[in-house]
């Protein structure tokens, strides 16, 4: 069925804007518009919406206060956010997540940009994450497409999300087999690993039955570690529950690949820091790797690590997207595969997409490597620790309020 989204801004160009471009994707309509938080929260209390469209400054209630009465009220909505990329607008981003909204994107600065192919796709695919909508939408159908303001009428089924990667609506066939294939060779991977592992193995089903086989205990791995973790939707918020409990004595550096935009990871870093133990920051460009430090990529740049001497350093690069996103959890991985760490710990966080799984693959040719991945209900996406497990690569599936246990468990303290 199509999702039914709540568009809220105070700007009536903006709701018509947001209105139009929902309203020509078959995955959704909108069901209502509100401009300003206490309309918003007249109707939410009142209806169930798949998705609201936030956003931040209005009058009478903005988006942040209409964040903190539904928290309060205990009413649980899957909320996208408006945001800007000044100083405050990071900030007042940061604190959405924190308060419940599972992702956002940039508010656009003038007409040209809203009538850019590029923000429209943007959009869609946050809202499609955001709703859990198919990732992608079918061909229009004009007679059953409902108009903003008339009656609602019957909606066609979408079709569901085929594999584990998002993928634009205009992906060649060619892209799409080789990702069938990509995925078949994974399950077949996974299939080995049980069969070679016997009774060391650990099976578990996700919700459509395919097996995702757990890897065998193994010998305590002596010599430097690195942590090294991805996240994307629903991401800020649940680092919250990871990066503060982990020790500040902790024996290991942590990297990190958050997806966002530049400006934003800056306001991330700064939330985490005042939260937790050990230090978090914004990495720097040729920045020395420490011990008891969470070095978080710069929005909008891919993360890799470099020899320095005895150690490590950071080293951003502008190599093109991949699976969609810069920075790309990917990159990162492949990075550390020369690095001099005698085991890699990866974590990977809730998150639409695959982002990581090819990386961590291509990383335990060269390494020893720990894996641990977040659970299905406690992810605001199951996307990318779902398709790391079904690759057979992972070492623990866990509720995130474990993961930082985890992490400790496996790198050790000093």
């Amino acid at each position: 069925m199509k999702k039914r989204i709540l568009v809220v801004d105070d700007s009536a160009l903006m709701r018509r804007v947001c209105s139009d471009i929902i309203n020509a994707d078959s995955r959704y309509y909108v069901e209502d518009t509100a401009n300003n938080g206490l309309e918003a929260l007249d109707l939410i209390t009142k209806k169930k919406y798949d998705a609201v469209v936030l956003d931040v400054n209005m009058p009478k209630m903005g988006g942040l206060d209409l964040l903190r009465e539904l928290e309060k009220k205990h009413i649980s909505v899957r909320v996208m956010m408006f945001s800007s990329t000044t100083a405050q607008g990071t900030k007042e981003t940061i604190e959405a997540l924190e308060l419940g909204a599972i992702d956002f994107i940039r508010k656009p600065d003038g007409l040209a940009e809203v009538k850019s192919g590029e923000f429209k796709k943007t959009f869609l695919q946050i809202l499609a994450a955001v709703s859990g909508a198919s990732l992608v939408a079918e061909e229009p159908q004009e007679e059953t497409r409902p108009r903003f303001g008339s009656a609602r009428q019957s909606d066609p089924s979408t079709r569901p999300a085929s594999g584990i990667s998002s993928r634009d609506a205009d992906t060649s066939a060619l892209t799409r087999r080789r990702e069938e294939t990509a995925r078949k060779d994974d399950e077949h991977k996974a299939e080995e690993r049980s069969r070679t592992f016997g009774r060391g193995s650990f099976t578990v089903r996700d919700p459509i039955n395919k097996a995702i086989v757990l890897r065998p205990k193994q010998a305590k791995v002596s010599g430097e570690k690195i942590v090294a973790l991805a996240s994307s939707t629903g991401g800020p918020r649940a680092l919250q529950q990871v990066i503060p409990l982990l020790p500040g004595n902790l024996d290991a550096a942590v990297l990190l690949v958050q997806h966002m935009p530049k400006g934003f990871t800056k306001s991330l870093a700064e939330r985490l820091d005042s939260l937790s133990k050990m230090k978090v920051v914004e990495a720097e460009d040729g920045e020395r790797i420490q011990k008891g430090t969470v070095y978080i990529s710069m929005g909008g740049r891919h993360l890799t690590v470099v020899k320095d001497g005895n150690g490590m350093k950071v080293k951003y690069t502008d190599l093109p997207m991949r699976e969609g996103v810069r920075p790309s959890a990917n990159y990162m991985y492949e990075s550390l595969m020369d690095s001099p760490y005698a085991e890699v710990c990866c974590v990977v966080l809730t998150g639409m997409g695959a982002d990581g799984t090819a990386g961590i693959r291509n990383l335990e040719t060269r390494k020893k490597i720990y894996v641990i991945a977040q659970d299905e209900p406690t992810s605001a996406v199951y996307g990318m620790p779902k398709a790391v497990a079904q690759a057979g690569l992972v070492s623990e599936i866990l509720p995130l309020e474990k993961i930082a246990d985890a992490v400790t468990r496996d790198v050790g303290v000093r």
